[in-house]
């Protein structure tokens, strides 16, 4: 697998993404753009890079198994942003970009003289995609902020696990992911805004707490006209019924979702109960909902009944929405996601044969690829990105002896 040609597939080949930042969210934003063909050049520290480059618990032969996903289809090229020279040599990159995605702490970009400001008097046409903890502005702005900080003080993690226990983190970092989710939305709005209107770009801000809140659904209406404040409420939601898991007769356990009148129906004949869905504590939503404790323990009684193939054979046949727990071993497993492409076996001269998620969503005649799995060295790119902007050899060997790239 070797390095791609610059835009050479996908939906937005021809987009030219500078990526500067590191670990999670602004570089997921990246990826986004990498996995459906823009040509993006990773910005990083030279002798340090990108810390996601030593993450994880996990290696392969010394080597991190999160940077593939975070670096795939990229460039990395070195600059010293602390250096006059550094930031030099990124704004001439940033003369003929379409887009800027940056997570530094605030006010980060104006020290170096790379404020929205400064940056669209040379190129009018950029959109700058700015993650961060909580936003450019407002009281925090100026705080560092992670995934967990957001998910903690956007009210996500207070609903999240069980009563009277204090609320545990979610296994991965799902606040940098929706942030990044967002700002790549907010990224491809300025940039539709920008080639059908005056060809001028704009700055997208986007904050990990505001992307938490955003997910909360009613939280914030049911407060402002009842006053009620929901609560954690476990594997369930607090009067939904039945949407909860159920053991199977191995221990094993699944989701089942059958809360809507209809589908309920369709639940309780495939308990060879048909009677439920007309007993006057299940015949509807709410009342399902205020006898939720009660219904739940009677679908566990059935579920733990059946060995889990024929317990998920039955709600198939009665098409009822259902789904196991899988595991990531499960997962990969999973015959649906091989076809669908979500799951793929991919060769790296640096990792041999490794298995890494697919792209998604699914485009029908311009999908997204996986071209290659990143640079491992840091700089990798230098002698071809910096070689385009008329450095020659010699002055990219005085710019690394300087320590600028």
């Amino acid at each position: 697998m070797t390095e791609p040609e610059p835009s050479g597939f996908g939906p937005l080949r021809g987009l030219r993404v500078i990526e500067m930042g590191q670990l999670l969210a602004g570089p997921f934003v990246g990826t986004r753009c990498a996995d459906f063909g823009a040509d993006v050049i990773k910005v990083e520290a030279p002798g340090q890079g990108d810390p996601i480059r030593d993450w994880g618990r996990n290696r392969h032969e010394g080597r991190t198994l999160w940077w593939p996903i975070m670096a795939r289809n990229k460039r990395s090229v070195s600059a010293n942003l602390r250096d006059p020279r550094g930031q030099d040599l990124v704004r001439r990159l940033l003369t003929d970009a379409d887009v800027l995605i940056e997570n530094f702490k605030p006010g980060t970009l104006e020290k170096w003289g790379m404020s929205p400001a400064e940056l669209h008097a040379i190129n009018p046409r950029l959109v700058i995609v700015r993650v961060s903890g909580f936003g450019q502005t407002g009281p925090y702005a100026g705080r560092p902020g992670f995934a967990s900080v957001g998910e903690a003080m956007s009210g996500m993690r207070y609903i999240n696990g069980y009563p009277d226990m204090p609320p545990p983190r979610y296994g991965i970092s799902l606040g940098d992911t929706l942030t990044a989710l967002f700002a790549f939305e907010g990224m491809m709005m300025a940039l539709w805004h920008r080639d059908r209107t005056d060809g001028r770009g704009q700055v997208v801000d986007a904050a990990i707490t505001e992307s938490c809140f955003a997910m909360l659904e009613s939280c914030v209406t049911e407060y402002s006209k009842t006053g009620h404040v929901r609560q954690p409420s476990g594997s369930g939601l607090d009067k939904i019924a039945p949407s909860n898991i159920y053991p199977s007769a191995e221990g094993t356990w699944i989701v089942i979702a059958a809360n809507v009148d209809a589908m309920f129906r369709r639940l309780a004949r495939a308990m060879d109960r048909p009677d439920l869905a007309d007993d006057p504590r299940f015949s509807g939503h709410q009342v399902r909902g205020e006898n939720a404790a009660e219904l739940d323990a009677m679908i566990a009684d059935w579920t733990r009944s059946l060995p889990l193939q024929e317990l998920t054979a039955r709600l198939e046949a009665h098409d009822v929405v259902y789904g196991p727990i899988n595991s990531i071993a499960e997962v990969v497993a999973d015959p649906h996601f091989r076809e669908r492409g979500m799951v793929r076996d991919i060769e790296d001269p640096d990792f041999g044969t490794i298995t890494v998620p697919g792209v998604f969503p699914v485009l029908s005649r311009t999908p997204g690829d996986i071209a290659w799995l990143g640079p491992q060295a840091i700089g990798a790119s230098n002698a071809q990105v910096y070689g385009d902007l008329g450095l020659r050899a010699d002055d990219l060997a005085r710019l690394k002896a300087d320590g600028v790239i």
